[in-house]
């Protein structure tokens, strides 16, 4: 039979109240009592019933994540400075990937908010499907503008956009490329193409762009980076919106018989520590990823405990270069 929170009372030799206040961290509970506690719940491998808890204290102590992929590096390494900050804090995280399909994120959302999570942290494309979210329900989005009532934290993607050119145009570029991915999304990223696009003017260059229009495809990639080859064979620069892409143009540039950088340069962006290890030689816009986790958590909890979170909304988050061989 399953042990209940009195027979741990009985086997501590305590009061099931005390048992309570142990496990809520309530009031003053002696070191002594506290061991005895614990000695008993791990004797009779007593788990607590965490939904009657949350029920209790009116909080589940879990925050929702709506991410489109964990497979893309950016996201992969966001989420795991989430998930720290969070448990750093005494939340848990209950992960979804939408793999953006608004069906999906509208599935998950309703599953989140049946769950009674305590708030939501979004890293998804489709805004129509959070507008409908209560006004005073706690939701955090990154680089995203999801809905009018949800906060959103971003890094400078004008400042990364215009250092990736600005770069490849004093390393003496004169036809540079820009590959982004889809501009009728709402979201920061199309900062970068913005950026592109006034430096290029500025310099009195040609802007080229080529449109991605699904994320996460290598095989898309690679036929556009083809197309981008056989249109624009004198091509000596290519700004990737992020550093896959940008992997990929590295590639497929040394296949056709390029020579980066003498002949062809590339610039990433994102600056991730995966992309870094498995190709160091990148050179590449690096985003303060910890940084916008602990921002958008941080700012997550204080709407959970009606705290005044307008202090911690940082106009945007600093991006770097990263020097490397590709350019």
């Amino acid at each position: 039979m399953k042990p209940k929170l009195e027979d741990v009372a009985k086997r501590a030799g305590v009061s099931p109240t005390t048992v309570s206040r142990v496990m809520n961290n309530r009031g003053y509970i002696s070191e002594k009592t506290r061991s005895l506690v614990y000695n008993a719940m791990e004797e009779l491998n007593y788990v607590p019933n965490e939904m009657a808890r949350s029920l209790l204290s009116k909080q589940s102590n879990i925050v929702g994540l709506i991410f489109p992929t964990v497979s893309n590096p950016f996201y992969a390494e966001l989420i795991f400075h989430i998930e720290l900050a969070c448990e750093e804090l005494g939340y848990k995280v209950f992960l979804c990937n939408s793999l953006k399909s608004a069906e999906k994120e509208a599935n998950y959302l309703r599953m989140l908010l049946r769950n009674q999570v305590d708030g939501i942290i979004v890293g998804s494309h489709n805004r129509g499907v959070f507008e409908r979210v209560n006004s005073s329900f706690p939701i955090v989005s990154i680089d995203q503008y999801i809905s009018e009532n949800a906060v959103v934290v971003s890094s400078d993607n004008y400042l990364g956009g215009k250092l990736a050119t600005e770069h490849l145009i004093h390393k003496g570029c004169q036809k540079i490329v820009h590959i982004n991915g889809p501009y009728m999304l709402q979201t920061d990223t199309r900062l970068r193409l913005e950026a592109y696009q006034k430096t290029m003017e500025n310099h009195g260059l040609e802007s080229i762009v080529y449109e991605v229009p699904r994320s996460f495809d290598q095989e898309l990639y690679k036929q556009i980076i083809h197309q981008i080859f056989s249109e624009h064979p004198d091509v000596d620069g290519i700004f990737a919106s992020d550093d896959i892409l940008a992997a990929n143009v590295y590639f497929e540039a040394l296949k056709t018989g390029r020579r980066v950088p003498e002949t062809l340069k590339v610039v990433g962006y994102d600056g991730t520590e995966t992309a870094q290890a498995f190709m160091p030689q990148l050179t590449t816009i690096r985003q303060p990823i910890e940084l916008m986790a602990r921002q958008a958590v941080g700012i997550l909890n204080k709407q959970i405990n009606n705290q005044d979170y307008s202090g911690d909304l940082n106009p945007l988050l600093p991006v770097h270069l990263i020097l490397g061989h590709t350019t």
